[in-house]
């Protein structure tokens, strides 16, 4: 027998805590599918995107599509743009994930989705029947590639940036995401500097509040700076995740540019990380700095279906395995 229960506010959000937690320690997803990120972004992006949250279960098995709506109708997954990786969260029999698209399918007008992060998720979603396209590449940096020392030997280049640096009265510290006067700072000044651009992100304040709540959840969020004085020459501000730290905002001042801070702190963070086993994932976008230290990229995907495709995934999901 299906038991449905759909999420919309707060408290209804709660509920679903325990089941989303069974649900995402049963496979290796991102914590970008963790019911504390999305709890959060549920409850502080409300306003732009009202969480429709369906969770369907029987006594095989059970499903989350953490889906959200907006003025428009289109249907999508909770997150804002902040989520780099998208997925629903599955176990057991797939009838319940056919069902909960189904659910899904009632409430908006068409679905998409950014990003589907690898080839095998990509393929599950395709198989199902949603439409896919190419949408960016993730560098990394894995250990199975590059040893700490093999990776320092290949970029004394950077090694001498960051050298140069320290000569001039620059130090490298590590922060706590539970430091919320520094995170926002941090992302105020990514705002500050990209005024007036089309891309600045963090112009929104609830963007801002959200990587606040979110960098002082648990003990993942760590924040590496260049700082002379009380000068934030350059800010890495990272997260464990599954053996892999997720690099997710890089700040730098411009006043220093000719020093090339962010490439000498991305440049030691990767060699620390490696040192301590931990693999590097420098998250959406082939940027230079990036490529320039990267030893493979994870393809990212978009996914999406209008309103008559989404009611007919319902008929070819059961037929294909969820991944994790």
């Amino acid at each position: 027998m299906l038991r449905t229960f759909i999420a919309r506010c707060s408290h209804e959000l709660d509920a679903l805590r325990p089941a989303w937690e069974r649900l995402f320690r049963s496979r290796r997803h991102t914590l970008f599918q963790s019911p504390a990120w999305n709890l959060l972004a549920a409850d502080i992006f409300h306003v732009k995107e009202a969480p429709l949250i369906v969770f369907v279960e029987n006594d095989a098995g059970a499903v989350i599509i953490p889906a959200c709506v907006s003025s428009s109708g289109q249907i999508g997954l909770v997150g804002d743009v902040l989520f780099d990786y998208r997925d629903i969260l599955a176990h057991g029999d797939e009838s319940v994930v056919a069902h909960a698209w189904e659910v899904v399918a009632q409430h908006g007008t068409s679905f998409s989705a950014t990003a589907i992060r690898g080839e095998k998720a990509c393929q599950r979603w395709c198989a199902a029947g949603f439409l896919s396209s190419s949408f960016a590449s993730a560098p990394e940096v894995v250990r199975r590639d590059m040893s700490p020392d093999t990776f320092a030997a290949e970029h004394t280049r950077s090694a001498r940036l960051l050298r140069r640096l320290v000569r001039h009265g620059v130090e490298l510290k590590l922060h706590s995401g539970t430091d919320s006067t520094l995170v926002r700072r941090i992302y105020l000044l990514k705002a500050q500097q990209l005024l007036g651009t089309e891309n600045n992100l963090f112009a929104d304040p609830a963007r801002i509040e959200f990587m606040v709540a979110a960098a002082g959840l648990g003990n993942s969020c760590e924040i590496f700076t260049l700082e002379q004085g009380s000068t934030i020459v350059a800010a890495l501000v990272t997260f464990r995740d599954h053996g892999v730290r997720r690099f997710y905002t890089t700040y730098f001042d411009r006043a220093w540019a000719h020093h090339s801070p962010g490439v000498a702190l991305l440049y030691e963070v990767t060699r620390l990380s490696l040192a301590q086993n931990l693999d590097c994932d420098y998250m959406t976008g082939e940027q230079p700095h990036k490529m320039r230290f990267a030893t493979c990229s994870m393809p990212l995907y978009q996914v999406g279906a209008n309103l008559a495709h989404l009611r007919s995934i319902a008929l070819h999901w059961p037929q294909v395995e969820t991944a994790a």
